[in-house]
């Protein structure tokens, strides 16, 4: 399980909701009431016009919620502090990879909701993405990424209605894993790699040598030559998938 409170610190500043995902995240949860947002994090994708409740582990997440967010309390997935079906909707963006049991804790999100929405990276069905494949091949051997749940894991323990592609926009504002697919020059940026728990699992001296490798492909153009037919695309699909599960 990636320690948050060593690698969320820049979350407040790479990571804010892009419009086009929440909006398919709000559509998912329909017209249900009360919603916990379990792995909640800073707060992204949490909605604002109905009752919310969020459970973070991580201190360091919790201090970058911002003012009006909807309350927190600080636990993990697989204990549950609430009573049975005592919400509408579970939901989790970008979270299940880092359950230390994937089964515990979906067991607990069916038991304290009718309905649970999930936004996950299915590793499985991935074309590959250059940023990984070319400049940072030792995140395949992290635990929490070699290991992350797919979308079959999740439908061993819920009862999935329908699973969703989400889309990557060009322009995406989150700064996850993939975000920046065809903005290869963001990755230079210290913060924005802080924002990715993959990149603050690594070695720094692998970091490190990613990043000048990339560094010196944008600057003699090789970069362009492979992958610059990527700039002039609007969005891509890389494997991120929303599962709609429940009754």
């Amino acid at each position: 399980m990636a320690a948050y409170d060593e690698i969320g610190r820049t979350y407040a500043r790479s990571r804010q909701a892009d419009p086009r995902i929440a909006a398919q995240i709000l559509a998912a949860l329909g017209d249900a009431a009360s919603v916990l947002n379990v792995g909640a994090g800073s707060g992204n994708y949490e909605p604002t016009d109905r009752r919310v409740i969020a459970l973070e582990p991580s201190m360091t997440m919790i201090r970058q919620r911002p003012v009006g967010a909807a309350p927190v309390v600080q636990g993990v997935a697989g204990a549950l502090p609430f009573i049975d079906r005592s919400f509408d909707v579970a939901m989790g963006t970008l979270t299940l990879h880092h359950w230390p049991d994937l089964g515990a804790g979906l067991s607990q999100v069916r038991r304290v909701s009718r309905r649970q929405v999930f936004l996950l990276f299915d590793g499985l069905v991935r074309d590959g993405y250059w940023l990984i494949d070319d400049y940072f091949p030792a995140v395949w051997e992290l635990d929490s990424e070699r290991q992350a749940p797919t979308v079959a894991m999740v439908g061993e323990h819920l009862d999935v209605l329908r699973v969703e592609v989400v889309m990557i926009p060009s322009d995406c504002t989150d700064g996850f894993g993939c975000a920046y697919w065809n903005r290869p020059e963001a990755h230079l940026d210290p913060v924005v790699l802080a924002g990715m728990s993959w990149s603050s699992q690594l070695a720094p001296q692998v970091l490190a040598e990613g990043v000048e490798h990339l560094r010196d492909d944008l600057e003699t153009g090789r970069w362009d030559e492979r992958y610059g037919h990527l700039r002039s695309m609007t969005e891509a699909d890389y494997g991120y998938k929303l599962v709609i599960a429940g009754v």
